[in-house]
């Protein structure tokens, strides 16, 4: 609920505009591991709205929402807000890390 009402900070980012599907994974599973190292918590992951895609279809954004569900090191993510990104990105919430 905090984190659908922008109460987190965003600590950290990651644009994955223009990548393809694999390209995007990769790069984000190592975004996700390096964040968790590093102690952050709350990251925006902008997916793109799907403009330039191919019928105008926001590819990303559904692979993005499956893999961080998949991801034992996400705890919640949600939309983000307008001035965030809005439909574009979304705010995740990682585990603290283990130390």
């Amino acid at each position: 609920r905090d984190l659908r009402r922008g109460r987190w900070i965003i600590q950290d980012e990651i644009d994955l505009h223009g990548l393809n599907r694999d390209e995007a994974r990769a790069l984000l599973a190592g975004f996700l591991a390096e964040a968790l190292k590093h102690g952050i918590r709350c990251v925006r992951v902008i997916h793109g709205k799907g403009l330039g895609s191919p019928g105008r279809e926001a590819v990303l954004r559904k692979l993005v929402r499956g893999w961080l569900a998949q991801r034992q090191e996400t705890l919640a993510y949600c939309q983000a807000l307008p001035h965030d990104g809005g439909e574009g990105a979304l705010i995740v919430l990682l585990r603290a890390s283990k130390k």
